[in-house]
């Protein structure tokens, strides 16, 4: 079978577990997990945008994610919990991501790729401090816990039986946590679309080439700052719009949730793990590792149940080393799988 073929099937299977996910996994835990997922997929496959399709190494992704997400917090905080200020907000978060991003692109895309790198870490720094220190508009460390619409409150009975209690399906309650959640599986399958729509147009095409050989784009007519700068926006205006569908859901916004760091690292290895450049490893990637993040420690914490007869395993495999195994196993995929996973797929099939 041609390798994109398989890479296609596998996620497409795994957007296919997400759309089914309430019924399947009814656990609060799992379809938090699957909604993380589908919005990391969205946030990985914007930033594969940049480094995968383009060449661009960029560490303000996260920066444009909270743009998103403070911006709906705001508005939800100051106005109300209607449509009307939600809107708002998300306008306000991708108006600020796009200018922001124009800015950084027109001043810093000409440099060299490191030291542009080290720019957008810079930005990327002043608005992690920033939201820390506006207490008064931000919620500072606390962040900012808010209502969101009343659709989406799990109270909400979105359908009812004769006597008037929640229907439930397959006995999954019809309220307001699955038409969360279904809004937030819709919104980050239409932006996965649009950005697989944009790698397949000649826009994407040319963001190739320049990867490949930005004198070369240059020297066919190609104005490359251009072409870099509006890729950046793109991929700024995806992060933010998948930062404010993630404050939907979570109804919490702060540092540690969308502008941390450790985020933007997440984000770094889940686009190595799934391949750069290939998109739909982006799925693969984003999946892995939140798995990993949620379901690891549990595993290390059975597996050290049942070998603590034996010497040295348990005290090895304590659920407190799970950072460690992590590394572990990411080392191993990279040594195993140097495209990443849907990278490596696709290049051992065309050989064979």
């Amino acid at each position: 079978m041609n390798g994109k073929i398989t890479v296609k099937i596998i996620a497409l299977s795994i957007w296919g577990l997400l759309l089914f996910s309430p019924f399947l996994f009814q656990d609060v835990r799992q379809i938090e997990v699957a909604a993380r997922i589908a919005v990391f997929i969205v946030l990985v496959a914007s930033y594969d945008l940049l480094i995968g399709y383009t060449g661009i190494v960029s560490f303000a992704h996260t920066m444009f994610f909270g743009f998103g997400a403070y911006g709906v917090a705001i508005a939800m905080k100051q106005g109300d919990s209607t449509w009307g200020y939600w809107m708002v907000g998300v306008l306000a978060g991708v108006l600020v991501s796009a200018i922001v991003a124009v800015l950084i692109g027109l001043l810093s895309l000409r440099v060299k790729a490191i030291f542009f790198a080290m720019i957008t870490l810079a930005a990327a720094s002043v608005a992690l401090v920033l939201a820390s220190q506006l207490s008064s508009f931000t919620g500072g460390e606390d962040g900012i816990t808010y209502s969101v619409q009343s659709i989406f409150k799990p109270a909400t009975k979105l359908l009812t039986d004769d006597e008037g209690k929640v229907l439930r399906i397959m006995d999954v309650r019809m309220n307001g946590k699955i038409a969360a959640y279904y809004f937030v599986f819709i919104s980050c399958a239409v932006l996965f679309w649009a950005m697989l729509r944009i790698v397949a147009s000649p826009l994407g095409t040319v963001l190739q080439a320049i990867r490949e050989n930005e004198a070369r784009a240059e020297g066919i007519g190609y104005r490359v700052v251009a072409y870099r700068t509006a890729v950046f926006v793109i991929a700024a205006t995806a992060a933010a719009l998948a930062g404010a569908v993630y404050a939907t859901w979570l109804k919490y916004t702060g540092p540690d949730t969308t502008l941390s760091f450790a985020i933007m690292i997440d984000i770094l290895l889940m686009v190595v793990i799934g391949g750069m450049g290939t998109m739909w490893g982006a799925v693969i990637g984003a999946t892995l590792m939140v798995m990993a993040q949620y379901y690891l420690r549990d595993l290390m914490e059975v597996a050290a149940n049942a070998t603590e007869a034996l010497p040295l395993l348990p005290d090895l495999l304590s659920p407190d080393r799970w950072l460690l195994w992590l590394g572990i196993i990411f080392i191993l995929l990279v040594y195993f799988f140097p495209a990443g996973i849907a990278g490596t797929i696709i290049q051992r099939r065309a050989v064979k």
